[in-house]
C-alpha cells in the first residue's frame, strides 16, 4: 500500500519518525511530505533513511511531472502526524499553501490526522470548530492524548503514540472484523436521579469511554446497541442508540437489550441511590429554610442482576471507577467487586477530580473471573476500548 505521511511544524515532529517506521515495518511504501517548519524539528536525512524514499517538501519541485497532484493521487492512505493547530485551521478552510496541502486536496484516500498542541490551543473555540468541521467531512482523528507537553505543561493535546496512530490508520483500510456476527450491548454515560423537575443527583461521566467501546466494536464488525445515559458527546454512526436518564430506565433498557446479546459491557456510571420522593415542582429555599434533608433509597444492582441471569455463553463485563490511587489497594477493591458482582471481567480504573471522567484518555486494568490481571491499557479512550475488546475476543 502507498502511504503518505505528512509532517507539520510542531515539537512532536520527532515522533513522526516512529509513525514512518511503523508503516515501513508493516510492509508498506511510505512517502514523506514535510513542511518547511517540520524540518526545523526533525532532519530530512533521518526521514529518508527510515522511509527509504526521498522526502518531499517543495511545492515547485517536479513541476513537469505535476508532483503536487501526483503524490496525492497515488496515495492509498494519508496520515498527518503531528497536525498543529495552524495546519488543522488550514485544512478546515481548504487552503493549500504548501506541498502537503496540495497533496491532501488532490487525494481521495482516507485521511488520518493526529493533533498535537498545547491544551489551551486544543480547547480554543476556533480549534474546536475546525476539528468539528474535519470530523463532519469524514476525516479521522487519532488523539490527542492527555499527558506531558513541552516545558512543565501537562494536559490534553499530547500527540498519540506512533504505534497507536499506525494501528488506527491501518484499521481504516485493513479493518479487523473479529466481532462480525456478534451482538454487543454497551452502556455509557452517567445516570441522573431527579429531585424535582429542575435538579438531579448525578455524576461527572461524559460517556466517552462507553462510546469508544461502541465505536471500536462496530468497527470490528459487531452489531452494537448503545444504551446512553445523558451522553455529553455524539454517539457513533452505525450503532443503535437507546437514550435513558435514570438508573431504573437504564436497568429496564439493558435487561431487554441483553436478552440476545453475546457480550454486555456495563461502562455507564450508575447511581447507587435515588431520592425516595421526587417533588412535583421546584424545591424552593424560601420554604425549606437553611437545611434540606433528603432520604435516598438504594437502586437495583444492574451488573449483579445481569451476571446472575445471563444466558449460557454470554459474557458480562463490569466497570469499577475508584478514587483509590495506590495500585495494590485499587486491585483489592476491584477483586472484591468482581466477586460481589459475579461478572466475567471487570475493568478497573482510578478516577478523581481531574482523571477518568470527561477526559480524553484513560488507564485501566482488566481482571478476569478469578481476579487475575488479564490485560492493561492506557492512552486515548479508543485505544483502551480496543485493548479491552482484544481480551474479550
Amino acid at each position: 500500500m502507498n502511504i503518505v505521511v505528512g509532517i507539520t511544524g510542531g515539537i512532536a515532529a520527532y515522533k513522526a519518525v516512529g509513525v514512518v517506521r511503523g508503516f515501513v515495518l508493516a510492509g508498506h511504501s511510505v512517502q514523506v511530505v514535510a513542511t518547511d517548519a517540520a524540518l526545523r524539528f526533525v532532519g530530512k536525512p533521518t526521514l529518508e533513511a527510515i522511509s527509504r524514499n526521498p522526502v518531499h517538501t517543495d511545492l515547485y519541485d517536479g513541476v513537469a511531472e505535476v508532483r503536487h497532484v501526483a503524490i496525492g493521487q497515488a496515495a492509498d492512505l494519508i496520515v498527518v502526524a503531528p497536525a498543529t493547530a495552524n495546519f488543522i485551521a488550514q485544512l478546515a478552510g481548504g487552503f493549500a499553501p504548501d506541498l502537503l496541502g496540495n497533496t491532501i486536496l488532490a487525494s481521495t484516500a482516507p485521511l488520518v490526522v493526529a493533533p498535537a498542541m498545547h491544551t489551551e490551543m486544543w480547547r480554543n473555540p476556533a480549534t474546536v470548530h475546525n476539528v468539528a468541521t474535519l470530523r463532519a467531512r469524514g476525516i479521522h482523528l487519532v488523539g490527542p492524548a492527555v499527558g506531558p507537553l513541552t516545558g512543565a505543561d501537562s494536559g490534553a493535546g499530547r500527540m498519540s503514540e506512533p504505534d497507536e496512530i499506525v494501528a488506527a490508520a491501518l484499521a481504516l483500510v485493513e479493518p479487523v472484523r473479529d466481532l462480525a456476527g456478534r451482538r454487543i450491548v454497551v452502556t455509557a454515560g452517567g445516570t441522573r436521579e431527579p429531585l424535582d423537575p429542575v435538579r438531579f443527583i448525578g455524576n461527572r461521566s461524559s460517556g466517552k469511554q462507553g462510546i469508544a467501546l461502541a465505536l471500536a466494536a462496530a468497527t470490528r464488525g459487531a452489531e452494537v446497541t448503545l444504551i446512553g445515559a445523558n451522553l455529553e458527546v455524539d454517539a457513533p454512526a452505525h450503532v443503535t442508540v437507546i437514550p435513558v436518564g435514570t438508573t431504573l430506565e437504564l436497568a429496564a433498557a439493558t435487561e431487554t437489550a441483553a436478552r440476545d446479546a453475546d457480550i454486555v459491557i456495563m461502562a455507564a456510571a450508575v447511581a447507587d441511590y435515588r431520592p425516595e420522593r421526587v417533588a412535583d415542582s421546584k424545591i424552593k429555599k424560601e420554604t425549606q429554610g437553611d437545611r434540606l434533608e433528603l432520604t435516598l433509597v438504594r437502586n437495583p444492582d444492574i451488573l449483579a442482576t445481569l451476571a446472575s441471569a445471563r444466558p449460557a455463553g454470554q459474557v458480562v463485563v463490569g466497570f469499577a471507577a475508584e478514587t483509590e490511587t495506590d495500585r495494590d489497594a485499587l486491585l483489592a477493591q476491584g477483586r472484591a467487586k468482581l466477586e460481589r458482582k459475579g461478572c466475567d471481567f471487570l475493568v478497573v480504573n482510578s478516577v478523581g477530580w481531574s482523571t477518568g471522567f470527561a477526559t480524553e484518555g484513560n488507564a485501566v486494568i482488566l481482571l478476569g473471573r478469578g481476579g487475575d490481571i488479564v490485560g492493561e491499557a492506557s492512552g486515548t479512550k479508543l485505544t483502551v476500548a480496543d485493548r479491552i475488546l482484544d481480551v474479550l475476543v
